[in-house]
């Protein structure tokens, strides 16, 4: 079975705060791996990705996040609503501000 595609680039956590900073849950995915003891099926599937804001995995080294992509891709119920738990953002005046933030960040 093919696994659904995850596109690399930067995306809000469904906890993002519009009224917060821009960065606030904002990550860049890097890619997708599979657990190397797994099966290769889509449970071993994992999203790998970094937060653009000052996180626990951060500040313990600037370490990648790891999540199963069937939950990275998983609707959540969010103040009543049905939401994506990521959205992939599109806005290039964002894009352009979370690559700085990155760079200052990563480099």
């Amino acid at each position: 079975m093919p696994l659904p595609l995850i596109e690399n680039g930067f995306y809000y956590h469904y906890k993002h705060a519009l009224n917060g900073d821009i960065n606030n849950y904002a990550y860049e995915v890097i890619g997708i791996g599979l657990h190397s003891e797994g099966k290769h099926r889509i449970e071993d599937t994992l999203v790998i990705y970094r937060p653009i804001y000052d996180s626990i995995g951060y500040k313990m080294g600037k370490m990648y996040d790891l999540r199963p992509l069937a939950m990275f891709l998983e609707k959540v119920k969010k103040e009543g609503k049905i939401v994506k738990r990521f959205e992939k953002i599109t806005d290039k005046n964002i894009i352009a501000q979370l690559e700085e933030i990155k760079r200052r960040m990563y480099d």
